[in-house]
């Protein structure tokens, strides 16, 4: 097809992913994407991703400040990209908060649920892990609906409405202060609230996993501790090699995978490395880091982005975006990160952790395998 205009990111991929894993391969053991050129894969690569049930446990279905969006229906191209990403599963989750907490979160839980609805050609709703294998088997997307936060929770009972209505994940705080605890961007850490330790008992009793990925120190440490069985940090990365306070320390790692939680890794960039270049070696560093500290059964992926990235989006939302947060976030001008910033990504950090000595296994459990365990453990 003939175009008049430079092709963008998204058209260049979208271009591939209508062949998607159907491409030729190249010479004897790549598989290329035909309309992304320089983009091949091993075909250790392929076959791993394409047995693995891949959940990306933050990956908003897209990144966009239109409250319209929920009504869109997607175009063959965008149904391909979600198609080729080869992601089972997608933690479709936003920050919400502020006096209206509670009807965001409801208007929030309706709209998403309804796209999904209007768009059911290519997803399909989580409930309990049968569905993510399920939508593995159809080859379909299965949304996991969460909430970055638990402002929604005006009353005890809200957490049991929530479930019912869909919420599967919430964590206890967005970047800053609130009725269960503090985040991370608060200039002093209180810690859980009484409030806030009968939340998590609440949600721990209706099989809702509990998030701090945003939550301070403080109050991270004292949610793994409260809390009777395992929890998550979806997204996030290790401070002992970005020094970030939106990072966690050893020590929240550590408590984490005692009680047998698991930990997103997020391409981020200025949570992967403060200066650049900054690519998915980077982000694999910290792949590698959780692994040696607590075991290779703690670590899965948690992008914190959707399939074509922050810096994709149109510049009046990237600013808009870039303001809404302290200056302590460290925004530098790219917020994605070589390598990881398009539909296919998930193969570039297969290749990253064959060309690190992973086993098969291993790669397996880091692609999902691991959140897959948590979430059956915590759903039931």
């Amino acid at each position: 097809m003939k175009t008049s205009f430079p092709l963008t990111r998204r058209a260049l991929v979208a271009g591939a992913v209508g062949t998607a894993l159907s491409a030729p391969m190249i010479g004897r053991s790549a598989f290329a994407f035909a309309a992304a050129p320089g983009r091949s894969y091993s075909r250790r690569a392929v076959d791993l991703v394409a047995s693995s049930l891949v959940i990306d446990m933050l990956a908003p279905l897209k990144i966009t400040m239109s409250p319209d969006y929920v009504a869109h229906r997607l175009t063959d191209a965008e149904a391909a990209e979600f198609r080729a990403s080869s992601i089972t599963g997608f933690h479709n989750a936003y920050g919400l908060g502020g006096p209206d907490a509670r009807a965001q979160g409801l208007e929030f839980l309706a709209g998403w649920q309804g796209f999904a609805g209007r768009n059911s050609h290519v997803f399909t709703l989580v409930d309990t892990v049968d569905d993510l294998d399920r939508a593995k088997v159809d080859r379909k997307c299965a949304v996991i609906m969460g909430i970055q936060n638990a402002e929604q929770f005006e009353k005890i009972e809200d957490v049991a409405t929530f479930r019912r209505l869909g919420l599967r994940c919430a964590q206890l705080t967005y970047n800053s202060q609130n009725m269960i605890g503090s985040g991370s961007t608060e200039r002093v850490d209180g810690g859980v609230s009484d409030y806030g330790a009968a939340i998590i008992a609440e949600m721990e009793k209706t099989k809702m996993l509990i998030d701090v990925s945003h939550c301070g120190d403080k109050t991270t440490l004292d949610a793994i501790d409260i809390a009777k069985g395992p929890i998550a940090i979806t997204h996030s990365n290790a401070r002992a090699l970005v020094d970030h306070p939106r990072v966690k320390t050893d020590a929240a790692i550590k408590a984490l995978a005692a009680k047998g939680g698991v930990m997103g890794i997020t391409g981020v960039r200025m949570f992967v490395r403060l200066t650049d270049p900054t690519n998915v070696g980077h982000m694999a560093d910290h792949i590698d880091h959780v692994a040696k500290l607590t075991g290779i059964e703690h670590v899965g992926i948690g992008s914190d982005a959707d399939l074509n990235g922050y810096d994709d989006m149109a510049p009046d939302e990237y600013a808009l975006l870039k303001q809404g947060y302290k200056a302590s976030y460290g925004f530098r001008d790219k917020i994605d990160i070589d390598g990881f910033d398009h539909p296919l990504k998930v193969f570039d950090l297969t290749e990253e952790l064959i060309r690190r000595g992973y086993s098969n296994e291993n790669i397996t459990a880091v692609l999902g395998g691991n959140f897959r365990r948590l979430l059956a453990q915590v759903w039931g």
